[in-house]
């Protein structure tokens, strides 16, 4: 019997079984990426995301799951493996977006990013980032574990990447990997805090080296 033929035999005799919190996780962060992309609530996007990808995730966790979120990476952690990370990846990226941030495509699209806003610029992604970060490496990794193992690291990153479509080409072409890498950061602490705070930290810097504030 050959390999392919193995390989045929072993998929027909495979019994179709899914993880059900991992169903619902994949469902549920589809429709929750389109609802944002047509609707804005209460005329405050910033407010409609906060409830998009944190209050509704924790919904789910707490009323369908029946599972407490800290099983989702809400909790602080291992915060010595954390803050290593956190302050190993900040200096990275530091030095690196001193010279990306000053590219036209980054500088074009951040040029206003630090002004304009009701609330401080840094304040506002901060934000928008706990539930950005709570919905890709807190629900959706954790969820996927489950189901897909390491997998699940990269398969989180997916959606992710795609929802930067818009911003600067390779901001989102990086994604796949900045995605990844926060998802090992989530997995390695078992916190979603971590990767926050490098987020935060990224897209704040990012915003003043190509706004210009920085000089």
């Amino acid at each position: 019997m050959t390999n392919e033929q193995m390989t045929n035999d072993q998929i027909a005799d495979d019994k179709l079984r899914m993880d059900w919190r991992a169903v619902v996780a994949v469902v549920a962060s589809t429709l929750l990426l389109v609802v944002d992309s047509y609707h804005t609530f209460f005329d405050d996007k910033l407010l409609t995301r906060t409830l998009l990808y944190l209050v509704v995730p924790l919904l789910i966790i707490l009323l369908i799951f029946r599972e407490s979120p800290a099983r989702y990476g809400m909790r602080l952690g291992d915060w010595r493996a954390g803050l290593t990370l956190t302050l190993g990846a900040c200096a990275a990226l530091a030095v690196s977006m001193l010279y990306i941030g000053r590219t036209a495509g980054f500088q074009d699209y951040y040029r206003y990013a630090t002004t304009g806003s009701r609330i401080p610029f840094w304040l506002a992604d901060g934000i928008e980032l706990v539930g950005w970060e709570f919905f890709f490496r807190g629900f959706l990794l954790f969820a996927l574990y489950r189901a897909c193992g390491p997998l699940a690291l990269v398969l989180q990153a997916v959606p992710f990447t795609l929802a930067h479509i818009g911003k600067p080409e390779l901001e989102t072409l990086s994604c796949i990997f900045g995605g990844t890498a926060f998802g090992y950061v989530a997995w390695r602490t078992r916190s979603f805090l971590y990767p926050f705070l490098i987020h935060w930290f990224l897209a704040s810097f990012t915003a003043l080296v190509a706004s210009g504030a920085l000089g």
